[in-house]
C-alpha cells in the first residue's frame, strides 16, 4: 500500500487535531484530587453502612474467636487493619516532648499526632500557663486512606512507634507494616522559634495501600480555648483563616457558624483566636478543601469555637517524595509574622501570615501598616512601658498633624474676628425669605478677605482618620496584652473603676457592667474640647436648630463606643484631646486678633480671582434664589386664588 503526500499530510493533521483536543480537555489536577477525595468519603460511608446494616448476631459471630486460637490470630480476626499494620490497634499512649525557649509541644504515639502546645512567654488572663490545646478532645489530626483490599484506614486510633530523632527537638512516629514498609510522621522543632516542621513519608507502601493512592485525605479539628477575660471580644476576633495559593488571605465568618468548600489550591489554613494562632502550612498546597467553623454557646466558659478542615495533599507511595508541612504555633505579632517572608521576592510565594493580625478595613489597613506600627515598634526598642510608648506615639502623631491643626485654628480665628461684620449682614437681611441674599453676602465677605469656612474641615477630619485604624489595632495588638499602666491592669482591655453585677436593661448591653476610668476621663476631656471649639468657631451665622446639642452628643457616643474597648485606646484619645486643648490655648495666647482683622481688611483692597469652589457656591446660590422666587410666586397666586 502506498500513500501520496496528501494522504500523509491528512493523517498528520488528524493526529495534531486529536492531540490538541486531548490536551485542551485534560482534567484539572485540583478537580481530579477533589473528585478522588469525594470518592474516598463515599467509600468510607459505604463501608460504615455495611457494618451498620449487618445483623447484630452476624457481627457477634464474625468477631467471636475460638479460645484455642492464638492472640495474634484473634487480633487479626478482630481488626482487618492488623493484617496491614501489625499490632497498631492496641497499645498505651506515650507522649514525646519537644521544646525550645518559646514553646513546649507534645507528640502522642496514638495517631502520631501533635496533641499539646504551650507558649512559654505568655499566660492566660487568670495567670495560668497558656495552653492552646491539650489532648484528643481539643485537637485531632488524622489521615484517611484505603488498603490494597479497599479497607478504609484512619490513623487517629493507630499506635505509632516513636523513633528517637537526631536531637531533643526532633522525633519520628513510625507506623510499621513490615520489613522495609512503614509510614513516618517526622517532627522537627526549630530553635528559638514558633515553627514546627512536619513531614509525612511512606516507604515501600506500594503493595500495602491502594495502588491508585496518589494523595492523602487529611482531617484537622481544633477547639479554640478561651484565654482572655472578656469572652465576647475574644470570640469576636476568633476565626478560621486561609491563604489561597495564588491570591490573598480570606476567612470564614467570625460572628456565626460558617462552612465553605474551596476547590482552589490553599497554601495554609489557620485557626486563630484574638492573640494566638495554630497554622498548618503546606510546602506545596492543600486540595479539595472543605472548611467549617462552629460557635459554642455563650454559656460555654472554656471554648469559643470549633474549627474543622477536610483536605488532601499529594502523596508518593514509594517514598521518593514527601508531603511536607510547617506548623506555626504562636502569637499574632505583626512584626514577627512578617519575618517568615523575608528573602521571598515573589508575591505568590509569600505566606502573608501577618494578615492574621486584624488591622481594620482595607482602606485603613495601610495607615496601620506603614505609619502606626513602624512608630509603635520603633519606640518599643527603647521603652518597655507601653503607657509611655502610647504617649510618645500620640505626641508624634500630633506633631505630624500640627500644620493642619494650626490651619484649622487660623480658619476659626478668621471666622471669629469677622463675626461683627457677619452679624451686620444678618441685620441687613433679617427675613426668612432673604436667606439667599444673606448667605450670598456672607460668602462674598469671606471671599474678599481670603477666608473660607471649609478650610478648617479637612484638618478636623485627619485626626479621625488616625483614630479609626487605632480603634482596630489597639484591642488586638498583642504588645498591649497584660501590660499595665497607672490604674489599668491591662491596656488591651477596659479598666473598670466602677463595676456591678446583674443586667441593667439597655445600659449593660451598650457599656457592659462597668465604667472605665480612662474612657470616662476621655469623655470629660472631649466635652470640654467641644465647648471650647464651639466658642472659638462662633461666626455669628445662624445655625441649624439642635446643632449645639448634636456636637455635645458626639463625646457621649464615644463613651458608649469605647467603654468596653481597649483602655490603651481611650488613653490615646485622652492624651490626643489634651494636647489639642494645649495647642489651642497656646495659639490663643500668642494670636493678636486685632492685627489679624487689619490683615483681613487689607485683603479686601487686593483684586481677587474667584476660586472654583466659590464660583460653584455662587452658581448654586443663584439657582436656589431662582427656585425660591418661583415658589414665592406660586404661593402668592395660591393665596390670591383663595381670597377670590
Amino acid at each position: 500500500m502506498s500513500f501520496d503526500k496528501n494522504t500523509i499530510f491528512a493523517f498528520l493533521l488528524i493526529g495534531l487535531v486529536l492531540f490538541v483536543f486531548t490536551w485542551l480537555n485534560r482534567p484539572d489536577p485540583a478537580m481530579v484530587a477533589q473528585q478522588r477525595y469525594q470518592d474516598s468519603l463515599i467509600r468510607v460511608e459505604q463501608q460504615m453502612q455495611q457494618i451498620t446494616e449487618t445483623p447484630a448476631a452476624t457481627q457477634q459471630a464474625e468477631i467471636k474467636a475460638p479460645e484455642s486460637l492464638s492472640d495474634s490470630v484473634k487480633a487479626e480476626q478482630l481488626s482487618p487493619v492488623h493484617s496491614i499494620f501489625v499490632g497498631a490497634t492496641e497499645g498505651t499512649e506515650k507522649l514525646i516532648t519537644l521544646e525550645n525557649d518559646k514553646i513546649e509541644l507534645k507528640i502522642s504515639n496514638k495517631g502520631g499526632k501533635l496533641t499539646y502546645a504551650r507558649l512559654k512567654d505568655y499566660k492566660t488572663f487568670d495567670k495560668q500557663p497558656l495552653v492552646l490545646f491539650d489532648g484528643d478532645s481539643e485537637s485531632d489530626f488524622y489521615l484517611n486512606f484505603f488498603s490494597a483490599a479497599n479497607q478504609p484506614i484512619n490513623t487517629s486510633d493507630l499506635y505509632f512507634t516513636p523513633v528517637p530523632g537526631t536531637d531533643e527537638r526532633s522525633t519520628v512516629m513510625r507506623l510499621q507494616t513490615g520489613e522495609g514498609q512503614h509510614l513516618d510522621f517526622i517532627y522537627t522543632l526549630t530553635p528559638d522559634d514558633y515553627m514546627l516542621y512536619f513531614t509525612i513519608q511512606g516507604t515501600g507502601l506500594n503493595e500495602i495501600l491502594s495502588p491508585n493512592t496518589d494523595h492523602l485525605d487529611i482531617q484537622w479539628i481544633q477547639k479554640m480555648r478561651r484565654t482572655e477575660q472578656v469572652r465576647k471580644f475574644e470570640n469576636q476576633y476568633t476565626g478560621l483563616y486561609y491563604k489561597l495559593a495564588v491570591d490573598d488571605v480570606e476567612n470564614l465568618s467570625e460572628s456565626k457558624d460558617d462552612e465553605e468548600r474551596v476547590p482552589n489550591r490553599i497554601k495554609w489554613i489557620g485557626y486563630k483566636n484574638k492573640y494566638f494562632s495554630t497554622v498548618l502550612i503546606a510546602d506545596d498546597a492543600f486540595l479539595a478543601n472543605q472548611l467549617s467553623s462552629t460557635q459554642f454557646p455563650e454559656s460555654e466558659t472554656t471554648y469559643l469555637k470549633e474549627f474543622q478542615a477536610k483536605t488532601s495533599v499529594a502523596f508518593d507511595l514509594a517514598g521518593k517524595e514527601t508531603a511536607s508541612f510547617r506548623y506555626y504555633i504562636g502569637p499574632n505579632q505583626y512584626q514577627w509574622l512578617q519575618t517568615y517572608d523575608k528573602g521571598t521576592s515573589s508575591d505568590e510565594q509569600k505566606l502573608k501570615l501577618e494578615n492574621l493580625v486584624p488591622l481594620g478595613p482595607k482602606f485603613f489597613r495601610p495607615i496601620n501598616r506603614y505609619f502606626i506600627l513602624p512608630i509603635f515598634h520603633f519606640l518599643g526598642r527603647f521603652f518597655t512601658n507601653y503607657g509611655l510608648i502610647i504617649f510618645l506615639l500620640t505626641f508624634i502623631i500630633k506633631t505630624v498633624l500640627f500644620p493642619f491643626t494650626y490651619k484649622s485654628f487660623m480658619s476659626s480665628a478668621k471666622m471669629r474676628v469677622l463675626r461683627p461684620q457677619v452679624e451686620a449682614i444678618n441685620a441687613k437681611y433679617p427675613k426668612q425669605e432673604q436667606a439667599m441674599e444673606r448667605q450670598k453676602a456672607t460668602m462674598e465677605l469671606y471671599s474678599q478677605v481670603g477666608a473660607s469656612p471649609m478650610s478648617g474641615c479637612l484638618p478636623m477630619l485627619l485626626p479621625m482618620l488616625i483614630l479609626i485604624p487605632l480603634y482596630y489595632l489597639f484591642p488586638t495588638a498583642i504588645e498591649l496584652r497584660q501590660e499595665s499602666f497607672l490604674w489599668a491592669k491591662d491596656l488591651s482591655t477596659f479598666d473598670p473603676v466602677i463595676s456591678w453585677k446583674g443586667n441593667i436593661p439597655l445600659i449593660s448591653s451598650f457599656i457592659g457592667n462597668h465604667i472605665s476610668l480612662f474612657c470616662l476621663l476621655m469623655t470629660v476631656a472631649n466635652v470640654l474640647s467641644t465647648k471650647i471649639n464651639m466658642s472659638n468657631s462662633n461666626t455669628g451665622q445662624q445655625q441649624m436648630p439642635g446643632m449645639n446639642m448634636m456636637m455635645y452628643l458626639m463625646p457621649v457616643m464615644f463613651f458608649f463606643l469605647f467603654n468596653q474597648n481597649s483602655s490603651g485606646l481611650s488613653y490615646y484619645f485622652l492624651i490626643s484631646t489634651l494636647i489639642t486643648l494645649a495647642q489651642t490655648w497656646i495659639f490663643r495666647l500668642f494670636l493678636n486678633e486685632d492685627k489679624l482683622l487689619l490683615q483681613l481688611e487689607e485683603n479686601k483692597k487686593k483684586p481677587k480671582k474667584k476660586s472654583g469652589f466659590m464660583q460653584r457656591m455662587e452658581e448654586m446660590q443663584r439657582k436656589q434664589q431662582e427656585e425660591l422666587r418661583k415658589q414665592q410666586k406660586i404661593r402668592a397666586k395660591q393665596q390670591a386664588g383663595r381670597r377670590r
